[in-house]
């Protein structure tokens, strides 16, 4: 587990479901700890890029719809309201322990360009040397599907690649990926190590997450495999108790490592 322990530079995903409230509000103790947990991370040496869902979902709180719209334009709209109130409340709370953040909202069709992919690259690396949280997200207000990432688990792993990352973490609402569902059988026993994603693996992922988010563990599957390939390896943790962060750290057995390069 060293090249965890050792692990510097580290890119971070949150849920919907870890930062908001089945209404779609935002769940301000969870986002709490998370950003004092990430904030003592950064007192520490470590270097932090996190990649945060939730704009639409608290888009769809604070207008009071009842339940996460289907159409393009309403998204949009929701996703315009919620990521001001989303990045309103990141600055307060890292402000709080004397930290900077910045808004990165990406969409597929800048790092399909080489000349615009260099200047994201750039412009990581430049936030990174200046101290500052870059807090990313997809520009979904302006996104259609011929430039969208899809889900933030992808969105991630693609973050991790252009900023060089040791590490992904995904924060999800599990502690990792079971051989069953825990929700159902009390005697589901959690995977913490996979070398290989198999058939086998992604039958295990089930279906999709919160009514607000767009992921669940196939996106997360996807994403570790993505990572892989991009060279660095991808933890899912759960976002509900991020203190878990801190015995990862410490070298202790947490959650779900996915790396094909060690057997």
């Amino acid at each position: 587990m060293s090249v965890l322990k050792n692990a510097k530079r580290v890119v971070i995903k949150v849920g919907t479901s870890s930062l908001t409230y089945p209404t779609g509000a935002l769940n301000f103790r969870r986002i709490e700890h998370l950003v004092k947990v990430l904030s003592d991370l950064k007192n520490a040496g470590k270097e932090i890029i996190l990649v945060s869902s939730g704009a639409i979902g608290v888009g769809v709180g604070e207008l009071g719809l009842p339940e996460r719209p289907k159409d393009t334009p309403t998204k949009q709209a929701c996703a315009a309201v919620g990521q001001c109130e989303l990045m309103y409340i990141y600055d307060k709370l890292f402000a709080e322990y004397h930290h900077k953040v910045a808004q990165v909202l990406l969409t597929r069709d800048t790092i399909k360009d080489e000349y615009r992919k260099t200047n994201v690259t750039n412009t990581f690396q430049r936030l990174l040397e200046l101290g500052i949280v870059p807090v990313v997200n997809e520009n979904d207000t302006v996104a259609v599907e011929e430039i969208e990432f899809g889900d933030n688990d992808t969105l991630s792993a693609i973050v991790g690649s252009l900023c060089r990352t040791d590490l992904l973490i995904v924060l999800s609402d599990i502690d990792g990926l079971y051989d069953k569902d825990p929700r159902q059988y009390k005697d589901a026993k959690l995977i913490h190590f996979v070398d290989k994603i198999t058939d086998e693996i992604r039958a295990l992922a089930g279906g999709k997450g919160s009514a607000f988010g767009t992921g669940g563990m196939v996106t997360k599957l996807n994403a570790a495999e993505l990572a892989n390939q991009y060279g660095f390896p991808m933890m899912i943790l759960n976002g509900l108790k991020p203190e878990g962060l801190y015995d990862l750290y410490d070298g202790k057995e947490v959650g779900t490592l996915f790396d094909i390069t060690r057997k």
